[in-house]
């Protein structure tokens, strides 16, 4: 089993900086994509930022700028740097990651449980 473990939430000023960490555990092969999404109350899910294995990026418009994705394979990790946060970016930020367990000839996706951010103007 695989699990994604999101750790560095919370509440801050609109202006303000936070950082997001995502930790993946379980019987990894290789973990390909890996991103961050995020839910507002009462909207769909929608990404934030993904990073490939090769160091590739994509982000949403709406944080093109502010936020940042990078990876450490070393330890299955995926951050997120969010600096000169909204208001609108108040939200549960989910991780996700592609994973090709041990001995498996396919990838599967995994999310985490999530975690709060908001930001207060």
């Amino acid at each position: 089993q695989v699990q994604l473990v999101e750790s560095g939430g919370g509440l801050v000023q609109a202006g303000g900086s936070l950082r997001l960490s995502c930790t993946a555990s379980g019987t990894i092969s290789r973990i390909n994509v890996m991103g961050w999404y995020r839910q507002a109350p009462g909207k769909q899910r929608e990404l934030v930022a993904t990073i490939t294995s090769p160091r590739r990026t994509n982000y949403a418009d709406s944080v093109k700028g502010r936020f940042a994705i990078s990876r450490d394979d070393a330890k299955n990790t995926v951050y997120l740097q969010m600096n000169s946060l909204k208001p609108e970016d108040t939200a549960v930020y989910y991780c996700n990651a592609e994973v090709r367990r041990l001995f498996a000839t396919t990838s599967d996706d995994y999310w985490g449980q999530g975690t709060q951010v908001t930001v207060s103007s």
